[in-house]
């Protein structure tokens, strides 16, 4: 009977011991990581959680990896699925907070902004500088960027959407640059799809075009439909559309700020006051308001306009009309 007395004793000691290293296990991986700021720790690709644990140690993020050995040991499912990347550990986060972020998707992103209006060369030179992308494209010309795009036979200019991109450490340029592609792809479809009937335009691509002399005459959202039907209506009435951003365009790395009377007169592919109808190619890139007045340009009589020097233009009927405001507007500031 003694005896059972004692194997009954040292089953609870026992029972008692394993409880008290279960709660003291759970409590280690419960307690706060040792951090007094925000850090970010990147997951190697490939890497295992030994590795990982084994980092976090010699970081200080940790103080022990012998928690985490154990976790692995009984609840493999949970250190199993740990994803590469960079991640966000936070003072106040848990072990198993921080097992739960290295496991999910929740990855440091940044961020790439293409403004409305902006040319595929400026926007090249910013891709360029992006912090955190694998870049492939800065050795290639925009030939051979189209062609590793899928779309070799395409003019880059106009193609890629003003928007604001996110993307995370190790992605590369041509990831960010596809996914642009795709989204203004898919907007100027959607766009064309609902065009008015009578546009003097024949194409999707006439549209960005199109949309693309608007955005760079304009920063004016509410203008942008007028603007669309000033040159709607130059090209129905076979009148050349005389945009100063096509001059510009044209000039390339000639254009010093000033557009001369010489360089209205320069014989360019985009010098809307030598070319009849439109250029060959977008000059810059459309955001959407511009490519939906480019179909749904405003009704009204206006064919000229002048810039009035805060950003807004006036609109006028006759030649006359335009020439006073030239001399308003423009002659004499």
């Amino acid at each position: 009977m003694r005896v059972v007395k004692v194997l009954i004793g040292v089953a609870i000691l026992a029972g008692v011991a394993v409880l008290g290293a279960y709660q003291y296990w759970q409590s280690r991986l419960a307690a706060p990581l040792a951090l007094n700021e925000t850090t970010i720790y990147e997951v190697p690709r490939g890497a295992g959680f030994l590795r990982v644990i084994g980092e976090l140690e010699e970081r200080g993020i940790i103080d022990a990896t012998w928690p985490y050995r154990v976790l692995a040991q009984l609840s493999p499912d949970k250190v199993n699925g740990l994803r590469s990347g960079e991640f966000e550990l936070d003072p106040g986060m848990s072990g198993n907070d921080m097992v739960a972020r290295l496991s999910s998707d929740n990855v440091v992103s940044y961020r790439f902004t293409i403004p409305e209006g902006w040319t595929f060369a400026q926007m090249r030179r910013e891709l360029d500088a992006a912090a955190k992308l694998e870049h492939r494209t800065r050795e290639m010309s925009d030939e051979e960027i189209m062609a590793a795009l899928g779309h070799e036979d395409e003019y880059p200019e106009g193609r890629f959407f003003p928007d604001t991109y996110r993307y995370h450490k190790g992605m590369t340029d041509l990831e960010v640059l596809r996914r642009a592609y795709q989204r203004m792809a898919t907007i100027l479809a959607d766009v064309w799809a609902q065009r008015h009937d009578d546009l003097p335009i024949d194409s999707a691509y006439d549209a960005l075009i199109l949309a693309s002399l608007i955005e760079r005459e304009t920063g004016v959202p509410e203008e942008r439909r007028q603007i669309a039907g000033v040159f709607t209506r130059r090209l129905e009435s076979g009148m050349r559309l005389q945009t100063d951003p096509t001059v510009i365009y044209g000039m390339g790395d000639d254009y010093d700020g000033n557009i001369t009377r010489a360089d209205l007169r320069r014989e360019t592919p985009y010098n809307t006051y030598v070319i009849d109808g439109l250029p060959p190619t977008p000059i810059a890139m459309p955001g959407k308001g511009a490519l939906q007045a480019a179909v749904d340009p405003a009704p009204g009589d206006a064919l000229y306009f002048v810039s009035q020097g805060d950003g807004s233009h006036q609109f006028s009927s006759t030649l006359a009309e335009h020439n006073a405001a030239v001399r308003r507007y423009i002659l004499n500031r």
